[in-house]
């Protein structure tokens, strides 16, 4: 059986920048993508770039280079998109799907984590409650997609995916646009991450909602 969502779901009507960008940046990134596929790189090594980039991102923020910071984030999250657009040329994998998420959710945690080491005394609980909120969102994404994929669901909003994705209040758009703010405004970081956390778990709840609607009554597959 194939499941198809139902009509007005809330990740639909909660969905944010995510939907509206990505017919813009998608054909760009799927030209960029057949360049960079015809030179041989792996859709696998662009994710692990976009790690790299990433993980040097959270570096200079230990470092207080914020500026080099935020130029690092958005390097890292266009090796991210790239990555999706190599793999349609070479064709998705399953492992591809896998490593992209598993990156995905180390440097989510990375950024964090590095304000947090840049300033302990006032970052260390807004941080650790930003982690937290981003835990239980990933559990709820997670969780769904396991759940989708048992019961054949498809999405291609988010472009062709391994994963089934299901949109929220907060997406990948908004969150690096989270992480720029933060690099601009480093000193506002405990209000900033209080505040993104608290959005987390309203994402996390209606994508619980969501689940609720969609699987409850349907028999396990």
């Amino acid at each position: 059986m194939t499941l198809g969502p139902p009509p007005c779901q809330p990740h639909e009507s909660l969905r944010m920048l995510d939907r509206h960008l990505r017919p813009l940046i998608d054909p760009p990134l799927n030209h960029m993508g057949r360049i960079v596929a015809r030179t041989g790189v792996s859709a696998d090594l662009v994710t692990l770039i976009g790690l790299g980039l990433g993980l040097a991102a959270a570096g200079a923020v230990v470092a207080g280079a914020f500026a080099v910071a935020m130029l690092l984030i958005l390097a890292s999250r266009l090796a991210d998109g790239l990555d999706g657009a190599v793999a349609r040329v070479h064709g998705v994998t399953d492992f591809g799907g896998y490593l992209d998420i598993t990156c995905d959710y180390v440097f989510y945690a990375a950024i964090p984590l590095a304000f947090v080491m840049l300033d302990p005394g006032a970052n260390g609980v807004a941080g650790a409650f930003l982690l937290l909120c981003f835990y239980v969102n990933a559990g709820s994404f997670l969780g769904f997609s396991v759940l989708a994929e048992r019961h054949g669901m498809r999405g291609t909003t988010h472009g062709e995916k391994s994963l089934y994705f299901t949109g929220g209040l907060l997406e990948g758009t908004e969150t690096i646009l989270f992480f720029v703010i933060l690099c601009l405004l480093p000193g506002w970081f405990a209000p900033l991450a209080l505040g993104f956390g608290a959005l987390c778990l309203i994402t996390a709840g209606a994508r619980v909602m969501l689940a609720a609607r969609v699987f409850r009554g349907l028999p396990p597959r």
